[in-house]
């Protein structure tokens, strides 16, 4: 029989050793907060990462010079090391933005031993790293669109054989002005830079010094300014993260709508407290459903971030907390998630690629053929709803009225694309094959979970039932997405979630000059590029609104991706955990939470 030590023995042990001497302090038991990621991290420079995982993690050790509200509904940008909201300019072209004196990173070798203050050059240099070739950021397309004036030829310099990027020269796109304050220009308007800004996951503040040490190694070595640094690291394992000693003075704040009552009694609870509120965040990696919900059901871990589908029914039947669980104080957390599931299709692919007509028939018949009500009631047990394209629920842009063929399931008319541009059976085995006799069979990469092993039943059955084999490559989602972005996947199903309140920011899926690194699918459309550099530079209004769902429709008729759900998120809490509010986009949520260690189990 295994003896598994209680979460609270640290301080029984304490009170022990206290027997028999002088009455003394009794130290306060260390706060953890203890959960589970279901996909492995890839690396903490926030430059190179893209994945939601490893975001979460940089996201609470740097600083974006904005961040949001963590109780406001809708979405609300707060300054976070900035003095205030930035100085813009009429023509939404120049932002500049003064940043807090007194700010200072995480003790590391890199600083010979003394203490490091955040400037703004440190930000100049943190958003030119995106743009510097050799860092290979996937971020670069987003950042290329807004057009920083002088950027682009700082980049197509360092491009020049035996050249680097030159990170002294000034250019008036990013600009220190002092030593706390920076300048952004632009070519063109962009009402909404300030997202951009907001958001640690495009730039969190590194200090050069840190990257020059590590080199190579960067993404081993996160040294940030805000309230958590990297303690221990098994890779794909576990990660411990511990306050940060120079993390600011910040107390708990922020703004709950008036009618939210649970947002509303967090607030009276916290407000005023020093954050972060816990010592330590350990997460462990569980990629397979069962463990992960016996971890959390064992009180090995305070919360269930996204609830398995394969447990709804257990957990929440009828979308109510179980009454088993409802006794131990387990409470949830239950919102429409600002994202969206895809199939996306390499359109350089030789059998699934291509903008002949054919080819989108067959894109088309695929995305027709797909029952996503099924996926739906089976694999996600009533926790999503249709997807009509790519915009995600709670974002600037999506209308739950709007209807699309995205959602449409017909084997009627697959059949009938399939038959009139030649997908049949040509050698009577009874799978369809190309135009060209050639045997058709697609690739659909997935990884061993069993979440992913009840989608691939779906997938494997509506396309039994056209006729067309099917076929799954298994392997780790790291290695998936460094293999789409090298263009080498024929399919592969992921989700996609917005990381600010705009949903224009989901339709660079397609756009083309992001064609390897947001846009996974590799699509190419002249009239889609004119029309989404059109709407970027846009006020929010009716005009936008229409040229956004325009450029729905062409993604709906090429079918580069094949738009599926939008997942219902559920979070499961324990009674000791407080504060956690799930919000639409930040992912900073460690430093507002609080263990009552009064609750702990025993």
């Amino acid at each position: 029989m295994k003896f598994k030590l209680p979460r609270h023995f640290f301080l029984v042990g304490l009170l022990l050793l206290g027997i028999g001497n002088a009455p003394a302090q009794t130290k306060a038991p260390e706060k953890v907060l203890r959960y589970a990621f279901e996909i492995a991290e890839t690396g903490f420079d926030p430059v190179q990462i893209t994945d939601a995982y490893s975001r979460i993690a940089t996201e609470n050790m740097f600083d974006a010079l904005y961040s949001y509200d963590y109780l406001a509904r809708p979405a609300k940008v707060k300054p976070n090391v900035a003095q205030g909201m930035p100085v813009i300019s009429a023509d939404f072209r120049t932002y500049t933005v003064k940043i807090q004196p007194g700010i200072y990173f995480a003790d590391d070798p890199a600083f010979g031993g003394k203490k490091r203050e955040l400037t703004a050059e440190d930000f100049a240099y943190s958003y030119k790293r995106i743009f510097d070739p050799k860092t290979k950021s996937q971020l670069y397309s987003d950042l290329e669109e807004e057009k920083l004036v002088g950027m682009e030829e700082l980049r197509r310099d360092a491009e020049k054989p035996g050249a680097s990027f030159n990170y002294e020269k000034q250019v008036e796109g990013i600009r220190a002005l002092d030593r706390y304050t920076i300048q952004f220009k632009l070519q063109e308007p962009r009402p909404r830079f300030i997202y951009s800004l907001a958001d640690s996951s495009i730039v969190g503040a590194v200090a050069r010094e840190v990257v020059e040490k590590y080199g190579d190694k960067i993404m081993e070595h996160p040294v940030g300014t805000g309230p958590f640094k990297l303690d221990q690291w098994v890779r794909s394992s576990k990660m411990t993260f511990v306050r940060n000693p120079n993390f600011r003075e910040v107390f708990w704040d922020a703004e709950p709508p008036a009618d939210d009552a649970r947002s509303q009694a967090i607030y009276q609870q916290l407000k005023g407290k020093r954050i972060p509120l816990v010592d330590r965040v350990e997460i462990s990696i569980i990629e397979e459903i069962q463990p992960r919900w016996l971890s959390f059901l064992s009180n090995d871990h305070d919360f269930l971030m996204y609830l398995p589908n394969a447990f709804s029914y257990q957990a929440i039947p009828n979308n109510r907390v179980a009454p088993n669980l409802a006794k131990r104080g387990i409470t949830m957390e239950r919102v429409p998630a600002p994202d969206v599931t895809v199939t996306y299709f390499n359109m350089e692919d030789p059998v699934v690629g291509g903008n002949a007509p054919d080819k989108v028939a067959l894109r088309r018949a695929i995305a027709l053929g797909y029952n996503s009500e099924e996926e739906i009631r089976l694999p996600r047990r009533n926790q999503a709803i249709p997807a009509q394209g790519p915009m995600q629920p709670t974002t600037y842009g999506y209308d739950p009225k709007f209807k699309t063929e995205m959602s449409e399931f017909s084997r009627a008319r697959a059949a009938a694309l399939l038959d009139m541009y030649g997908y049949v059976d040509r050698d009577g085995d009874g799978w369809r094959d190309l135009p060209d006799g050639k045997p058709l069979l697609l690739q659909y990469s997935t990884t061993p979970t069993a979440a992913d092993r009840e989608l691939n039943q779906i997938w494997k059955k509506n396309m039994d039932a056209m006729g067309i084999r099917i076929e799954f490559k298994t392997g780790k989602w790291p290695e998936h997405l460094k293999a789409a972005r090298a263009g080498k996947l024929m399919m592969w199903g992921l989700g996609f979630a917005a990381s600010s309140p705009d949903g224009g920011g989901i339709l660079s899926l397609a756009y083309g000059p992001g064609k390897g690194e947001g846009n996974l699918s590799r699509f190419e459309n002249a009239e889609f590029d004119r029309l989404y550099q059109k709407q970027q530079l846009m006020a929010d209004g009716p005009e936008r609104l229409a040229i956004m769902q325009q450029l729905v429709k062409i993604m709906v008729a090429y079918m580069p991706y094949k738009f599926s759900t939008h997942r219902i998120r559920t979070d499961m809490i324990q009674p000791w955990l407080i504060g956690y509010r799930r919000h639409p986009t930040s992912r900073g949520f460690w430093r507002y939470v609080d263990i009552d260690t009064s609750k702990l189990p025993h």
